[in-house]
């Protein structure tokens, strides 16, 4: 039973007064800034660029209007029909609709290994493969598990806009190592000695590259691979695009010319860029069992298992031979020949020759300035602007990889788009004066 009902005490108030109202909450505890509400950790993350400008565009065009966009980093290409009817197949098997080991099918991860010996010439165990969801997260999970607050990692510039975001997020410090045009976009021991301290704790490498379309010559593969077992310096090789080189280079893995290196190296791959399936998110790291093992921790915790049905997608792609890459590449050397003649036709601009992937990498220092059509771009940021909304081509500038004064732009886009959108931007910048 209830005991007896307790009344409250009545409120005393002094004789001809009101009430006090509450007092006014202080401004912090009335808006919390937004350092409180988000962290200074995933607050000073920069948006990705690239995907940034594919969106506007998308945007623009989805609203009617002629854009044509050179900013998405993915083939144009339909994923091939075996790969999509493995995937048909694999969302019917109840085995696919539930959680299967962290690090990845076993399947698919000794498939990895083997086409690692198969396409990067080195010999790995399946053990030593993490499938990740997509590239981006195998970046991430490497740099959360190599680098410590403080440890700086040697980036050589342009870099692909992930790179320094992830490194950041890690607590690691990015430290640029530039090469222009007259390089070729590739950096050299010298300029790798001269950025190392006490405090360097790994070297990341993209070749082919994004964004440059740079490829590294063996023996500059080999000259920095010794550089590095030399003075301990982990080497990341991001080698997604290994499969897109054309005229007389050649892929070199750092872990082929060096093969010493082997514990201290992580390769960085997916199936995103040589079989067209950037939406299915497959990527993964080939590194040292210990790396390996604590990196499979942090994904267990951050995503648990790739998405079976893409897993066993990409198990096809795997096992299914490269015909359909050599068709792809086909068509990219044949636009790469034709975006970089028309790019160093326009004055002001110079644009050496990519050797691999789906990028052009113009230097447009000679238009920063001038007036186009009433306005005077001083940076490539504020040139990609005047470049959307005066002739509706879509570009990344070069400040989403390091310095201004270049724009990125990938030819894996229809031919005829390609000439109608650098046709355009040679109409505009030829007006500049």
């Amino acid at each position: 039973m209830a005991g007896p009902r307790v009344e409250p005490e009545p409120r005393q108030w002094q004789h001809g007064a009101m009430p006090a109202s509450p007092a006014p909450a202080s401004p912090a505890a009335a808006a919390p800034t937004t350092a409180r509400r988000v962290s200074t950790r995933v607050g000073s993350i920069a948006e990705s660029a690239t995907l940034a400008v594919d969106a506007k565009a998308k945007a623009l065009k989805a609203a009617g209007r002629p854009v044509i966009g050179f900013g998405a980093g993915e083939p144009d290409f339909p994923t091939p029909e075996h790969v999509v009817a493995a995937a048909v197949q694999a969302a019917r098997d109840p085995r696919n609709h539930h959680y299967t080991p962290a690090a990845g099918l076993p399947e698919l991860r000794a498939a990895i290994a083997e086409v690692t010996l198969r396409d990067s010439a080195v010999t790995v165990a399946p053990e030593q493969v993490l499938v990740t969801n997509g590239g981006k997260q195998a970046v991430y999970q490497t740099m959360a598990t190599l680098l410590d607050p403080g440890d700086e990692l040697l980036l050589p510039a342009p870099y692909w806009t992930t790179y320094p975001e992830a490194v950041r997020l890690a607590g690691g410090v990015v430290v640029e190592v530039f090469a222009g045009p007259e390089q070729d976009y590739l950096v050299n021991v010298e300029q790798l000695e001269a950025a190392r301290t006490e405090r360097t704790k790994a070297l990341l490498l993209c070749s082919p590259s994004n964004p440059t379309g740079a490829v590294f010559s063996p023996q500059q593969i080999v000259e920095i691979g010794h550089w590095a077992l030399r003075h301990g310096i982990w080497v990341i090789s991001d080698e997604i695009y290994q499969h897109l080189v054309y005229d007389t280079a050649r892929f070199t893995s750092v872990l082929a010319a060096v093969p010493e290196l082997a514990e201290q190296s992580v390769l960085l791959n997916g199936v995103a860029k040589t079989y067209a399936m950037t939406g299915w998110r497959v990527g993964w790291m080939v590194g040292p069992p210990d790396v390996v093992k604590a990196a499979t921790n942090l994904q267990s915790h951050l995503t648990s298992n790739v998405a079976n049905v893409s897993q066993r997608a990409a198990l096809a792609a795997l096992t299914g031979g490269l015909e359909v890459v050599e068709t792809m590449r086909a068509a990219f050397d044949r636009r790469r020949r034709k975006i970089v003649e028309m790019l160093n036709a326009i004055p002001g601009v110079r644009c050496p020759t990519p050797a691999g992937a789906f990028y052009a990498y113009p230097s447009v220092t000679g238009v920063l300035g001038r007036d186009i059509r009433g306005r005077r771009p001083q940076t490539s940021a504020e040139l990609a602007e005047v470049i959307l909304d005066e002739v509706e081509v879509a570009v990344v500038p070069g400040e989403a990889f390091g310095p201004s004064g270049y724009l990125r732009l990938s030819y894996a886009l229809a031919d005829a788009d390609l000439v109608e959108g650098v046709g355009r931007l040679a109409t505009l910048l030829g007006e500049a004066h």
